[in-house]
């Protein structure tokens, strides 16, 4: 009898091991496969950089940006700041594109110059060509990108030069001529990164000071509720637009407020974030057949005024994921996937409760998958490495062209326009890469990037 209990114990502790050693192998199987998956993109997105790359040395070297239809180029003034390879360099640095971005960093050191009498907007010459060049200079430790940026940065100042402090749209890089009067809580807000960055970098307080009095008196100006509206006299104070979202002209004030706390920790930006997510929680967040979106509201009232949103909207999940919001976060990110998959690419805008398109171009916008690599670094769920996944090929189906990537004119149609915005390298592909990279590729919570997607660290002591 203990014969016939022993060799059943026996039997029963083999069966378990099995099974155990069974259910291992399994679950390493699956993680072995997925690794290999997220590599297989990873390569693919490698690959797509560099051919779009190739396709702009070949036909729009030492210009802009290239136009992949027609083979040719595009300047923004008439002359090149080289807002392609300025913008690209640090996808380069990250993905470990070492020869491509020797060739980036040649002729940005070899040509670029902004002694030029032309004017600019100062919210992209910052987001773009500003971080771009901070975000060279902490990557690659090439002096030269740092007396760049602080050029530039000079050059910029005199657009603070308003009665309130908040900027003008332009200014001439020779004269310091500024004009556009008329403006808007992105371009004013959106500029404390890289004016920040360039300060502690350089020890010169005025770019910081400069840049925090505009957002701290577009903040003064919110109304009673807690909103902003969409343009403002920035020499009067005056709002003129006052319809208050989440969406563009207004969008990256939001972003912005929240990581200019986290980069330079100055409790006053966390105060104006914490105060603003509120109000737009309240006031913007709406929930259709049990999905969240954000509207169009009166920015003294709070009464609705439309239902729409778009590409330019999906940056939300990532500054919700960001602030530790990630229940909203997630709720976005699934309404955000389902306006992707309305006409398998996302619209520039569209109606969410009648899902009519209103605006049906794509730009090749990065912001879905931004907050789809935000989710997945805090959550891991494996579901925002399959929307990456359908995001990826949908833009390979419908935007690759044999001469790089192009915008779409429809994304009901699917017809292209002759366009590769300098963001789809710096943004779309950076996140793309980083999405299906393994978490020691990239030290995320070492950096912030900016809203053009250029990480910058905090390499000083406050």
């Amino acid at each position: 009898m203990i014969q016939k209990t022993f060799l059943h114990l026996t039997f029963l502790f083999i069966i378990i091991y099995l099974t155990s050693a069974n259910a291992f192998s399994l679950n390493t199987v699956a993680k072995d496969s997925s690794t290999n998956e997220k590599q297989v993109y990873q390569e693919k997105v490698k690959q797509a950089f560099i051919e779009s790359w190739n396709a702009y040395k070949k036909f729009a070297w030492g210009h802009d940006q290239l136009k992949p239809l027609s083979k040719g180029f595009r300047d923004w003034y008439g002359e090149s700041l080289l807002m392609t390879p300025v913008d690209a360099f640090d996808t380069m640095i990250l993905m470990g594109l070492k020869q491509e971005a020797e060739e980036a960093k040649g002729i940005i050191l070899e040509k670029l110059s902004f002694n030029k009498n032309i004017s600019v907007q100062n919210f992209e010459m910052t987001i773009r060509l500003l971080g771009g060049l901070l975000s060279a200079y902490q990557l690659d430790g090439e002096r030269r990108f740092l007396t760049l940026a602080e050029d530039l940065g000079k050059r910029l100042l005199p657009v603070f030069n308003s009665p309130t402090g908040m900027p003008y749209g332009y200014v001439n890089l020779i004269t310091g001529v500024v004009k556009g009067n008329i403006n808007n809580p992105a371009e004013i807000g959106t500029l404390m990164l890289e004016y920040g960055t360039l300060s502690k970098l350089t020890n010169n307080p005025i770019f910081y000071d400069k840049a925090k009095k505009a957002v701290v008196e577009l903040f003064k100006r919110r109304s009673k509720i807690g909103l902003v509206g969409t343009t403002i006299d920035i020499e009067t104070g005056e709002w003129k637009n006052k319809e208050s979202h989440i969406s563009g002209m207004i969008d990256s004030y939001y972003e912005y407020l929240l990581k200019s706390w986290k980069l330079f920790g100055d409790p006053d930006f966390k105060n104006m974030y914490e105060e603003s997510i509120t109000a737009v929680n309240k006031y913007l967040a709406d929930i259709v057949n049990g999905q969240l979106w954000y509207c169009q509201a009166d920015m003294n009232t709070g009464v609705r005024t439309t239902q729409y949103y778009g590409a330019l909207d999906a940056y939300f999940p990532a500054v919700l994921a960001l602030g530790g919001d990630l229940k909203r976060s997630e709720q976005l990110e699934e309404s955000c996937y389902k306006m992707w998959n309305l006409h398998g690419i996302e619209p520039e805008e569209f109606n969410y409760v009648s899902n009519e398109v209103i605006y049906p171009g794509y730009e090749l916008r990065p912001e879905i998958i931004e907050s789809a690599y935000y989710l997945y670094h805090y959550t891991k769920n494996p579901k925002y490495l399959s929307m990456g996944k359908k995001f990826f090929d949908s833009i390979y189906k419908y935007c690759k062209d044999e001469n790089g990537f192009t915008a779409l004119k429809s994304v009901i149609t699917k017809e292209k326009r002759d366009s590769m915005e300098s963001f789809f390298l710096a943004e779309t592909l950076k996140y793309f890469y980083l999405l299906f990279s393994s978490p020691s590729t990239f030290e995320f919570d070492r950096y912030i990037f900016n809203t053009e997607a250029h990480p910058l660290k905090r390499t000083w002591k406050n």
